[in-house]
């Protein structure tokens, strides 16, 4: 997570707009999600610690007794959205990973789900690297349970393909996840960037050549 992001926009209401009147009632489940809806806007928009629940009510058109009937904290409302947003990231990666057999496009579907998770509109990716929650003990635990995850998941295939020990295929995983990662991230923040698919073509190339230097198991 880096510090040096640009500054947030804010989708908040300000003091001098007029406040809107109360949300109608919905069923809890209903409610649940648009709290989470409006917390992910909050959250982008403000960032963590700048962020209140006020705001996130506000924004809600709900009382802040009504949000607190769904989440005791803002702590917790913002491990909720992370889980949630973590979860999602880890679903398009995984499929895009097994969406092929041939490796050179298991790399570039996999680098290219990465850029379209970070130019969503709601960018949400925010949440994940950008939440100034770097050294919060929660937050640094879900975010390694996901780089685990996912590169073992890298890692897999390419035990499979290579014969390569699970420990050293384990840490080229780490280390696409972190190119990827870093790569997109960048590429968010340039006021002029390339197409998104040039940009995740040229580090797929990069990718590829390093991993396609591990020839395949009965290739060696």
């Amino acid at each position: 997570m880096a510090g040096s992001e640009p500054a947030l926009h804010s989708s908040v209401m300000t003091e001098t707009e007029p406040v809107a009147v109360r949300a109608k009632r919905l069923p809890r489940e209903q409610r649940r999600i648009q709290l989470l809806d409006c917390a992910l806007h909050v959250f982008v928009a403000k960032g963590f610690h700048a962020a209140s629940m006020d705001d996130i009510a506000e924004v809600a058109q709900v009382s802040k007794p009504v949000l607190y009937q769904h989440f005791p904290g803002k702590h917790e409302l913002f491990i909720d959205l992370l889980e949630t947003q973590l979860g999602q990231l880890r679903e398009e990666l995984t499929a895009a990973l097994s969406a092929h057999q041939d490796n050179e496009q298991r790399v570039t579907g996999t680098i290219t789900a990465f850029y379209e998770f970070i130019a969503r509109e709601d960018e949400a990716y925010r949440l994940i690297f950008a939440s100034g929650m770097d050294n919060d003990e929660e937050v640094s635990e879900r975010l390694d349970r996901f780089h685990d995850a996912m590169a073992t998941a890298i890692a897999e295939v390419i035990v499979d393909d290579t014969g390569q020990p699970m420990a050293e295929a384990t840490m080229l995983g780490h280390g696409l996840i972190g190119m990827a990662t870093s790569a997109a991230r960048h590429w968010s923040r340039l006021s002029e960037r390339p197409a998104l698919g040039v940009s995740a073509q040229l580090t797929s190339r990069l990718a590829w050549r390093g991993i396609s230097g591990f020839p395949k198991e009965n290739e060696s």
